[in-house]
């Protein structure tokens, strides 16, 4: 399984186009039901347990946005499927929770049911997740953080897939 330092191994991060974003929070645990929704638990409950849940908070340059990336990992390539299937079909239902930013960040926490944007993708054995939502509630811009968030998806989903792939040719 991939662990924190794996998958989110820099503090300043750069992206495909350029932006840099900066790590604000790191948190981990193999207790995954406390970082999603209730639904998500139980649909992972029906399978083997989800051996870890790993996730990072990152923030834009100008420190507007708030974009959680969460790594959770399966054991069996069949439980990760089915939870990404679940998440693609209904992902506000099929969640994981955004972390908050801690006080030594000096960020506001965004206000419950803020407008944000949701993605996921699937590596071999886990199901990255993406949540970016801007600090202040903001309801525009969501082109802008459509982008922040797909990038840094991207970004986190091509280290997990090296890591799983090891010394393989390719990325799956």
């Amino acid at each position: 399984m991939i662990r924190p330092e794996q998958a989110f191994p820099s503090k300043s991060v750069r992206v495909g186009d350029g932006s840099r974003y900066s790590r604000v929070d790191l948190a981990t645990t193999t207790d995954c039901g406390r970082g999603m929704s209730a639904e998500l638990a139980e649909l992972i409950e029906q399978g083997e347990e989800c051996a870890r849940l790993t996730a990072a908070l990152f923030t834009d340059a100008d420190r507007r946005s708030q974009i959680t990336v969460t790594v959770l990992s399966f054991a069996r390539v069949e439980d990760a499927s089915r939870v990404f299937m679940m998440a693609s079909m209904d992902p506000v239902t099929y969640q994981v929770v955004s972390l908050d930013p801690p006080p030594e960040a000096g960020m506001p926490t965004v206000p419950p049911g803020s407008a944000g944007v949701f993605r996921r993708v699937m590596t071999v054995r886990s199901v990255v997740f993406a949540n970016g939502q801007w600090g202040d509630g903001s309801e525009t811009g969501e082109a802008e953080l459509t982008a922040q968030t797909e990038g840094l998806l991207r970004h986190v989903n091509e280290t997990v897939v090296a890591y799983e792939d090891g010394e393989a040719e390719g990325s799956g």
